[in-house]
């Protein structure tokens, strides 16, 4: 197989989820003033208008993750990926992936990622299916533990997130852009379910295209055994 081959295989193998015509993930921000119910009803407005939503982050920050296994903080670093990290504030800022599923966890027989961030909202997902970033530089490697953006091909990043779960440093010389790594909690990536597999067409996994339309209504009735985001807040 040719080299050209070998690094499209990887691409297609690697993001079958990627941002599509028909929708990718969602987006948001929420503004820290005000009463609970103002700041709850900004973070909405946020989560369906991209240019509402968008922060600029600080330097370093740390996002904690409720999930269904327990708690896992990452650490996201501006340095690295400044366009990346600005999304993922914005993002956490606006509760958007509070309730997201990590649809597609490929941890056997060979580990290799858990993937996250299609918004449970259809509505939410219709909006962000455009709101693509351009790339950032690749500085770091894709380590285990090291969270990256899912990309469909060059400048296509919206808000699916991937943790590595091995090194995969294959995917550096791909433009696969590491933007933070997990701190604590790996012992819980590593526990998320993935019996499922890889996602449809390439397995019996969740269909990605359906997860945009439907959202968690068709993950909750046909992959119920996925785990969840149940709060992503910065610290």
């Amino acid at each position: 197989m040719t080299r050209r081959a070998l690094l499209l295989s990887s691409l297609a193998l690697l993001l079958a989820g990627c941002p599509s015509p028909n929708g990718s993930a969602a987006d948001g921000d929420a503004a820290a003033s005000g009463d609970g119910a103002g700041d709850a009803k900004e973070a909405s407005a946020g989560l369906l208008d991209p240019e509402a939503a968008a922060q600029t982050a600080p330097d370093t920050f740390v996002v904690r993750f409720e999930t269904t296994k327990g708690t896992v903080r990452a650490e996201f670093q501006r340095a690295w990926a400044p366009k990346g990290a600005d999304r993922i504030y914005s993002l956490v800022k606006a509760g958007y992936y509070d309730g997201c599923r990590f649809f597609r966890v490929l941890n056997s027989p060979r580990p290799f990622m858990a993937q996250f961030g299609i918004n449970g909202d259809p509505a939410v997902n219709a909006v962000w299916s455009g709101a693509m970033i351009s790339d950032d530089e690749v500085k770091q490697s894709n380590t285990r533990g090291m969270v990256t953006f899912a990309m469909g091909g060059p400048d296509t990043r919206t808000t699916q997130l991937f943790i590595n779960y091995a090194d995969n440093r294959n995917l550096d010389g791909m433009g696969f852009s590491p933007v933070g790594k997990v701190i604590e909690g790996m012992e819980v990536v590593d526990a998320f379910y993935g019996g499922y597999g890889e996602g449809a067409p390439r397995g019996p996994g969740p269909d990605q295209g359906r997860i945009q339309g439907e959202g968690n209504a068709y993950l909750d009735q046909a992959f119920p055994k996925l785990d969840a985001i149940k709060t992503a807040t910065v610290e």
